[in-house]
């Protein structure tokens, strides 16, 4: 901040005096021209006098201020043209502080200007993103429900015909059991039937007492032979494995050595069918049967005669499929 002096009234005078005597010389200049070149006219006195008149007058009142002036201005010419030189400078530095002053706030204001216009951008990109992000995630999802959807779907189409296939199992199973059942409770009827038939028979012809045997052995022999072989080959087929070679239309001779209580001692193949497997299998049939108790019933004589060693044909069809 700088510190002005006030001014004298000499001093605030001094500017419009010196305009006032640049104005008159000038005005002087411009007639002294004039007159020097002027052409040589007819004289027009009332207008000439008129003029001298007006410029003596102007010229006496400028002769005044000049003298007034001319004594006031070695007081006051030095200080009021530092003066001006400080305040011109002090303008100019203004002027100066003023336009750079006025150059920053534009540049600020750009600088706001592009800022504010980055921010924008900045926050337009961000919701741009924003929304993109959203659509995707939208997207996604969705994807993301459809394939749950349809694997759900289809998991619960693959437990369906897994649990009609189970189920459909479970009722073929409990079909193929019933009827195994049947077909067993059948064969096992039909097999007791033939055995009940067969143990009446046999005890029919047992419970003759043994001289009644003996008397009637040559005519009956053959009947009580039958059978104790219908017994032999039913005891026998309860302990047969059928392997895989044994075939309808096969028949193996096997020679059955045994005591009088019915113990079997020794089983042995006298005519072979041509098949070692089914051979062995009935060979082991008679072997695994062990005892016929109901020898027991017959006299040593008969059994010496037709049981001592008897000899039994053996067929697949007859041991059972």
């Amino acid at each position: 901040m700088h510190y002005q002096r006030e001014r004298s009234p000499s001093e605030s005078l001094f500017w419009p005096v010196v305009w006032a005597v640049g104005l008159h010389v000038i005005m002087f200049a411009m007639l002294f021209v004039s007159f020097a070149f002027a052409p040589d006219l007819p004289p027009a006195k009332p207008v000439v006098q008129a003029t001298l008149y007006k410029l003596q007058s102007q010229s006496q009142a400028t002769t005044q201020t000049n003298q007034k002036i001319a004594g006031e201005k070695p007081k006051t010419t030095a200080p009021v043209y530092e003066t001006e030189q400080l305040e011109q400078k002090k303008a100019e530095q203004e002027k100066v502080a003023a336009k750079a002053a006025e150059q920053k706030k534009a540049q600020e204001a750009q600088k706001a200007e592009a800022a504010k216009k980055a921010e924008a951008e900045k926050k337009l990109s961000e919701q741009k993103a924003a929304e993109q992000k959203k659509l995707a995630d939208v997207a996604k999802k969705k994807a993301a429900d459809e394939a749950a959807k349809k694997k759900a779907a289809e998991d619960a189409k693959k437990k369906a015909a897994e649990e009609a296939k189970k189920k459909a199992d479970a009722e073929a199973a409990k079909k193929k059991a019933a009827d195994d059942a049947k077909k067993k409770a059948t064969e096992a009827a039909q097999r007791k039937a033939v055995e009940d038939k067969k143990a009446a028979a046999l005890a029919e012809l047992l419970s003759e007492d043994v001289g009644r045997q003996q008397a009637i052995a040559d005519t009956v022999g053959n009947e009580v032979a039958g059978s104790l072989d219908d017994l032999i080959v039913m005891l026998v087929s309860q302990q047969w494995r059928r392997p895989p070679s044994a075939r309808n239309g096969m028949s193996v001779e096997v020679l059955i050595e045994m005591l009088p209580d019915g113990t079997i001692t020794n089983a042995s193949v006298t005519r072979s069918s041509g098949d070692s497997p089914f051979d062995s299998s009935a060979v082991q049939a008679v072997r695994n049967v062990g005892r016929i108790a109901e020898m027991q019933q017959l006299d040593r004589a008969t059994f010496d005669r037709l049981y001592r060693q008897r000899r039994a044909v053996f067929k697949p069809e007859d041991l059972g499929l």
